[in-house]
């Protein structure tokens, strides 16, 4: 197969390229070329922007691809610039959403494709998702466009420390405070229930959707079966740092008045309990199975942070507002704002 990944690079496309080439598909990323260090040998580069439709389909005119993925596709506007350009250009059109556009708060906390409804009031980013899948749908069936939607839940791999609160650009602040004996935030009493996958297990179900005409017009999510509380995710990552993190449990209700755009993170998706049914995926992708558990998975995350000494920044906004928020916490102080 010809496939075109737009993107290709990121923390869960990563592994899906590398498990891709190893299959033996010939791959094409199609990016600016800034994480040239993720491509894998085998994988085909073509430098652009998808963001400048012009320019985009000028660097692919000349290309025909059995499967396209766009792994950066955020709203309509990036969705409809891939319908225009790839409309009868490809067999299959794969489109990132997100499990957090599934139903806040849940009905039954057993999560299915077909009867799991979306709707998030608390996070812009669930509802462009939405936004996505409704215009990609619409498309499929006034015309045919061949979509597929895929719905990652939280995955990880080597480069991202996973957690409810943590730094998004340094990851490895919150290995860093655990390890100085600081307090860590636990959102609620930490026993809600969560499940994070690993990205070489989430890479096994995708590839297996590639080419896969039983899958258009279909949704999927791909997560482990692994089902663990907040307060285990926390443990594990402090025992992968070789430490017993201090874990101060704050609600949700409090962290979100002291910082309102913690809301589409917490209320919008993790603070909400989430338990997968993974048996649409596993019918369609027979050898799917996740076999990375969390506690095995930080653990190697822990050691290639350690591997690569100038990754391990901390960031220091993040470290001061954790404080302020714990102290304000213990005062009983009112956050009202």
């Amino acid at each position: 197969m010809n496939v075109l990944f737009i993107g290709g690079t990121g923390l869960i496309s990563q592994a899906v390229s590398k498990l891709a080439v190893q299959k033996g598909i010939n791959l094409y990323l199609f990016n600016r070329g800034n994480r040239d260090g993720f491509v894998p040998e085998g994988a085909k580069i073509i430098t652009g922007d998808i963001r400048d439709p012009k320019s985009a389909a000028a660097a692919l005119e000349d290309y025909q691809f059995d499967v396209v993925v766009d792994w950066i596709a955020f709203t309509p506007e990036h969705v409809q610039t891939d319908i225009d350009l790839f409309r009868g250009r490809t067999k299959q059109y794969i489109f990132i959403s997100s499990a957090s556009a599934y139903q806040k708060p849940l009905q039954h906390y057993i999560i299915t494709e077909h009867a799991t409804p979306l709707e998030n009031p608390y996070w812009q980013y669930s509802r462009d998702k939405i936004a996505c899948e409704q215009l990609l749908l619409k498309e499929h069936a006034a015309t045919g466009f061949p979509v597929t939607i895929v719905r990652p839940s939280f995955t990880y791999g080597d480069t991202m420390i996973p957690a409810s609160l943590n730094s998004w650009p340094h990851p490895y602040s919150l290995v860093a405070r655990m390890r100085k004996g600081e307090p860590i935030i636990v959102h609620g009493d930490g026993t809600s229930l969560w499940t994070m996958t690993h990205n070489s297990d989430f890479a096994k179900g995708f590839v297996g959707l590639l080419g896969e005409q039983k899958a258009i017009g279909e949704a999927y999510h791909i997560t482990s079966d692994e089902v663990l509380s907040w307060n285990q995710i926390y443990e594990a990552i402090g025992a992968a740092a070789g430490v017993k993190p201090n874990l101060v449990h704050i609600s949700s209700d409090f962290l979100i008045t002291y910082d309102p755009d913690l809301e589409g993170g917490l209320l919008g998706d993790k603070a909400v309990s989430a338990v997968f049914d993974n048996s649409k995926i596993k019918k369609l992708v027979p050898d799917f199975a996740a076999t990375v558990p969390f506690a095995e998975g930080i653990k190697r995350t822990v050691e290639w942070f350690e591997a690569h000494p100038e990754k391990c920044s901390e960031d220091e906004a993040w470290n001061e507002q954790m404080d302020r928020i714990i102290a304000a916490h213990s005062s009983g102080m009112n956050v009202d704002r």
